[in-house]
């Protein structure tokens, strides 16, 4: 037998649970599929709230054929195919194909950009599904041809409502008799998704049947049953990133308690420990930075530290590390130095480089000039020398402004004594 998910998987725009916004009688998605004119479109949202559900209904409504792929597991062959399929679909005014793509954010920048033509030409219609934000993991090019819609978490009252309509409809649970004293645990082991809830009932019922009498489900039965509380922690989903969002954040802000909470939350809900000292060490250096450069070291030699101890010892390198960063004074000045350069750099790509900093390996470039009048510091007092070492252009441009901490303080000082023309500001 199917589950029990599938089994009440909703066939018709007015069955479907949750996303009143959207699909609710004046909803901008509802009145959209009411016109027949179905634009590509990203459906974003959590797992278990109805994305791939909502494709399928769109396409019954609109009587469109439907083709499905998962990013898992298609690459640029199944799209080409799939593509082609829905070509020898497409007769007369008849409107183009849907083709659903489960998990778009999965796919790579050429699995993407070989869904584009076949878009741009109406040869299908898309709708993607994801948990990440599109506007970082969908290309701009798809992103733009693309309407986007939110999907949020489903509630208490929609969540049991679904528990509820699959006791008194679902073919093979209205035949028992089930008491559902308390819905807390349910839920919370549900963690808003739709699809763990059903299961979790469907495994409860499962556990307790008997051929006769009634089934009771209250929140010490299901305990026993599920074993452990569920967090709605998701390592590849949508609380995966809000968590690690949260923790950078914190410890950001200086708050050591809160990122220790965050911390706790990704450890116990079994994230990698190398993700988060991974994260750390960019933390070290995007947040710290210049104002603590032994920060880096030490997000670094935590990262290597807890890879080599392993849980549950992890933990306390990770908390250790967690603790100073937070609590370390915090300076950005180096991430907005590289991105003022890069940024710079995009608009003018074609500065050149001072003929007396070039590298001269052969007598004919020497010849030309490349490296003459080159002073070499250490030749000097205090291993300085005034000379040009930016373009001639941009002679006096700044990408790097000290931060206002201890450790920048110094370095400001020393700079405006080195460039006072440049520096003084």
């Amino acid at each position: 037998m199917m589950p029990l998910a599938e089994r009440m998987r909703p066939k018709h725009l007015d069955d479907f649970v949750g996303q009143e916004k959207l699909i609710g009688k004046d909803g901008p998605l509802r009145r959209i599929i009411e016109t027949g004119k179905i634009p590509s479109m990203i459906l974003w949202g959590p797992p278990g709230v109805g994305k791939t559900t909502l494709a399928q209904i769109i396409a019954e409504q609109s009587n469109r054929p439907f083709f499905s792929l998962s990013a898992i597991n298609s690459g640029v062959k199944d799209i080409r195919e799939t593509i082609e399929k829905a070509k020898k679909q497409r007769f007369f005014d008849r409107p183009s194909p849907i083709l659903f793509i489960d998990e778009i954010h999965r796919f790579s920048k050429s699995q993407q950009d070989s869904l584009l033509g076949a878009v741009e030409k109406g040869v299908l219609t898309l709708i993607g599904a994801t948990t990440e934000n599109p506007s970082f993991e969908v290309n701009s090019a798809l992103l733009s041809r693309s309407q986007v819609y939110v999907l949020t978490p489903l509630s208490k009252d929609e969540l049991i409502s679904m528990v509820d309509k699959a006791l008194k409809a679902d073919v093979h649970l209205k035949t028992m008799s089930i008491d559902i004293r308390e819905y807390d645990r349910l839920l919370l082991f549900s963690g808003g998704d739709g699809r763990k809830l059903y299961n979790a009932l469907e495994l409860a019922v499962g556990a307790l049947y008997q051929k006769e009498g009634e089934i009771v489900i209250d929140n010490n039965i299901l305990q026993n049953v599920l074993q452990k509380n569920q967090s709605s922690y998701d390592k590849t989903g949508e609380q995966h990133y809000d968590t690690i969002s949260a923790f950078i954040k914190s410890i950001r802000g200086s708050d050591p308690n809160a990122a220790i909470l965050y911390l706790s939350r990704m450890l116990d809900s079994g994230e990698s420990i190398e993700f988060i000292g991974r994260r750390l060490i960019i933390s070290a250096a995007e947040d710290v930075g210049l104002a603590n450069p032994n920060a880096l070291l030490m997000a670094k030699t935590a990262f290597e530290a807890a890879g080599i101890v392993g849980m549950p010892e992890a933990r306390i390198i990770l908390s250790e590390a967690t603790i100073y960063l937070a609590c370390s004074e915090k300076s950005n000045s180096a991430y907005l130095a590289i991105d003022n350069g890069l940024s710079f750099i995009k608009n003018q790509p074609d500065i050149s480089v001072p003929l007396h900093l070039r590298n001269a390996p052969t007598a004919l470039l020497k010849e030309l000039g490349y490296g003459d009048d080159y002073k070499y510091a250490h030749d000097y007092k205090q291993n300085f020398v005034k000379q040009h070492y930016m373009p001639k252009e941009i002679e006096g441009k700044i990408f790097y402004k000290p931060g206002e901490n201890n450790s920048e303080d110094k370095l400001a000082k020393r700079l405006r004594a080195m460039w006072k023309d440049i520096y003084e500001y």
